[in-house]
């Protein structure tokens, strides 16, 4: 790819930001035909159950992003106005500094095995750790082929657990999972070791399954955002202040944290990845510790310019499920360029970085509503029954006026029909 920066992308229309992308990606001409026919029913009745339809979800790219050095074209699935705009300029102003620098802990998950009606929970624990290397080889046995690509379970943790109903001993198995999401090889481990636990145990194995909480598979994002570039000190200590509130109160962190995923989930949902899995986790792990915080940090360095930073887990996979069935999924991979999993959770954390802060800046400077609503116009006027001609001039009158409503869309639109009579 040339550039992830497209002079004028916004107001070229469909067709021509499609061929756009194509000629920086090497989209072909069958890929291209998947964005026009999207997911065929048959392909749909094969992946969920009782299927009767699919339900579109527009998609975007955000344009802008160098990310390691490398400049990088996102596709994003969204149904909410300005996600896209926001990630896209808040790349923007990161790229004269570098763009966004990442780094992971690689993919790691946990599957986790339950066992209760334990007498001495504590030995029984010592007795599952003595016996780690044979659980170990045996678990890596259910699985060979991810062995062989360098995977498979690389550890074992078991803790003893206090509840209502008496101590549990939980063990954990610690599974590399390559370029899967790992749900499935996880759980298929950990179902096999259950009858050994039991006999380790003397106790009773109920529930074996991953966790979503993948503190193993941690992503990070960093960015400079300089002072000139995003409107100054006094915006700097601005978007300072706004982040703190999220870092000390949960109300705030909850709606600073969705304004990330609004990115994140986006990329997930585009190349066919668990939204629900990479939400549960990252919300999970904003409240280790007892309490619900924010997943960003802002700082100033010592020139004055803003330091944005992310970490959060990112659970996703290039192989297996939607990823490599959904046509438009695997065209939004190559769109992106990427070789593995690792690499697919830094991009996603540096959108949810660049949305992070795009969304800070305008809370900040003009508030956030200036360009959400002006965006939103059009939905409102597509509500009120705008024909597609008039969507865009009564959503430009609308913004306008600051009248941003179905009655006053309803008002325009009958206003310009009848100018054309």
């Amino acid at each position: 790819m040339e550039t992830s920066r497209i002079s004028g992308f916004y107001k070229l229309l469909p067709e021509a930001r499609l061929k756009a992308v194509a000629d920086q990606t090497g989209l072909g001409k069958e890929e291209l035909s998947w964005f026009e026919d999207g997911l065929r029913i048959e392909q749909a009745n094969k992946m969920v159950e009782n299927v009767i339809g699919t339900f579109q979800v527009p998609l975007g790219i955000a344009t802008n992003f160098i990310i390691d050095g490398r400049d990088v074209l996102i596709p994003m699935a969204t149904e909410e106005p300005s996600v896209i705009a926001a990630a896209s300029n808040g790349a923007r102003m990161v790229r004269e500094s570098g763009g966004f620098s990442t780094s992971s802990t690689g993919p790691l998950m946990r599957a986790q095995i339950q066992t209760v009606g334990i007498a001495d929970p504590f030995g029984a624990r010592q007795e599952i750790l003595i016996h780690k290397e044979e659980l170990i080889k045996s678990a890596n046995e259910r699985d060979p082929m991810l062995v062989k690509f360098g995977g498979g379970v690389k550890d074992i943790e078991v803790y003893v657990v206090e509840s209502r109903v008496g101590p549990m001993v939980v063990t954990h198995l610690i599974v590399d999972c390559r370029d899967a999401m790992g749900a499935n090889a996880v759980n298929t481990m950990a179902e096999a070791l259950a009858p050994r636990i039991e006999e380790l145990t003397c106790g009773k194995v109920y529930l074996r399954i991953i966790s979503n909480l993948a503190d193993k598979r941690l992503v990070r994002a960093k960015a400079i955002f300089k002072s000139e570039d995003i409107g100054g000190e006094k915006v700097v200590n601005g978007i300072i202040q706004a982040a703190v509130l999220a870092e000390v109160d949960s109300y705030r962190a909850a709606t600073h944290n969705k304004g990330i995923m609004n990115g994140v989930t986006a990329v997930v949902l585009a190349t066919g990845n668990d939204t629900r899995a990479v939400e549960a986790g990252a919300h999970a792990y904003a409240s280790v510790g007892g309490r619900y915080k924010s997943l960003t940090h802002y700082e100033k360095n010592r020139n004055g310019d803003l330091v944005g930073t992310i970490e959060l887990p990112v659970a996703i996979g290039l192989v297996g499920g939607a990823t490599r069935v959904h046509p438009v999924a695997k065209a939004n991979v190559k769109i992106l360029g990427v070789k593995s999993a690792d690499e697919l959770s830094r991009i996603i954390a540096s959108v949810g970085l660049a949305q992070n802060f795009a969304a800070l800046r305008a809370l900040v400077s003009e508030g956030i509503q200036r360009g959400h609503m002006s965006l939103h116009s059009r939905n409102i006027a597509l509500q009120a029954g705008a024909s597609c001609d008039l969507v865009d001039i009564i959503a430009a009158r609308m913004a306008a006026e600051r009248r941003i409503s179905v009655d006053r869309a309803i008002e325009l639109m009958e206003e310009l029909e009848k100018n054309k009579a």
